[in-house]
């Protein structure tokens, strides 16, 4: 597996990482011997980053890549998040606390839930209107300086927040959503990260499974994934949108490969400086989505993924309109 820099600090990953929200949350019923299973072949294949947080479960899925890393700690690097206000009676809530308190405890059960001494990259989930960032990423630096955090991170936030937070301490990488579904960081986001020089993590980098061509209908979800909650996925909409994955699929025959090595190959073609974070909970398909690292697409290409799914054709916004509002922020 090759490896990436994420910004200018230091922080070198693997080139692909592995989302592991699905591990115990979110697509359905958990499975936690599949995830350990998934992580260990993760290690393998030299996929070493591997991205958490708090509210995933919530706590559920912190503890069990603490479970999986333990015993050889040093060979990942390990990325959580907080920043929700974390209400286990009532998990759908998606309140935001960017408070100074909250950084640092949230900081410390994630310490514990990992079974670490540090965390290496350490982001602000949503940035939280209620609080200046000066004022969270202040908190969050000081988590660097007592060596419980090693990189700051933001995810979802606007190209001005990220300036302000920089200016404070340095951002390693901001997280988004990014994929030929999603596209909304190449407005700002991008071009100012670059600027700055900090590392950008794709997360959905398949559209939550979408490009993969597999999800035709709500009937191919299970009955608790959290996707049949999102305004993309409902019938309707999905209706219109399958078009576009049959349009990725059709290229990915061309090339020979699996719709989502197409998918994360666009994505890792970007640029030098993105890292994408596929899910998944099985081995298997870990394999599949690790092989694209080696999949080099032309600037021709590109140009045909690019094409092939145009932001205006997609219908439904990316989120439910609660969620939507704590974007770009």
């Amino acid at each position: 597996m090759n490896r990436r820099q994420l910004g200018s600090q230091g922080l070198e990953v693997s080139a692909e990482g592995l989302g592991c929200m699905g591990m115990t949350w979110a697509y359905g019923a958990g499975d936690e011997r599949a995830g350990l299973a998934t992580i260990e072949r993760a290690l393998e294949l030299g996929i070493t980053f591997l991205d958490t947080a708090e509210v995933y479960g919530p706590y559920t899925n912190e503890e069990l890549v603490g479970r999986a890393i333990a015993g050889r700690r040093s060979q990942f690097e390990i990325a959580t998040k907080f920043g929700f206000v974390v209400n286990p009676e009532a998990p759908s809530d998606r309140a935001t606390d960017g408070s100074p308190e909250n950084a640092r405890t949230a900081c410390e059960g994630s310490l514990k839930r990992l079974g670490v001494d540090h965390i290496d990259l350490y982001y602000q989930h949503r940035v939280d209107p209620n609080v200046p960032i000066e004022e969270t990423v202040g908190a969050m630096a000081e988590l660097v300086q007592a060596g419980k955090v090693r990189y700051l991170g933001l995810s979802e936030a606007s190209a001005d927040t990220i300036r302000r937070a920089h200016a404070v301490h340095p951002i390693t990488a901001v997280q988004s959503e990014y994929s030929l579904w999603t596209r909304d960081p190449e407005d700002q986001v991008l071009s100012a990260l670059r600027e700055l020089g900090i590392g950008f993590v794709a997360y959905s980098p398949l559209g939550r499974g979408f490009l993969t061509g597999k999800i035709r209908s709500l009937d191919d979800l299970p009955e608790d994934d959290w996707r049949r909650t999102n305004p993309r996925f409902q019938e309707a909409a999905l209706k219109e949108n399958v078009q576009l994955a049959d349009q990725v699929t059709e290229l990915a025959e061309k090339r020979q490969v699996t719709p989502a090595q197409l998918a994360l190959a666009w994505v890792l073609a970007k640029g030098d400086d993105i890292v994408p974070i596929p899910g998944t909970k099985s081995p298997r398909r870990l394999e599949e989505n690790a092989a694209a690292v080696d999949l080099v697409l032309s600037a021709a290409e590109v140009q045909e993924l690019d094409s092939a799914i145009s932001r205006e054709a997609i219908v439904g916004s990316r989120y439910p309109e609660q969620m939507m509002g704590l974007l770009n922020n």
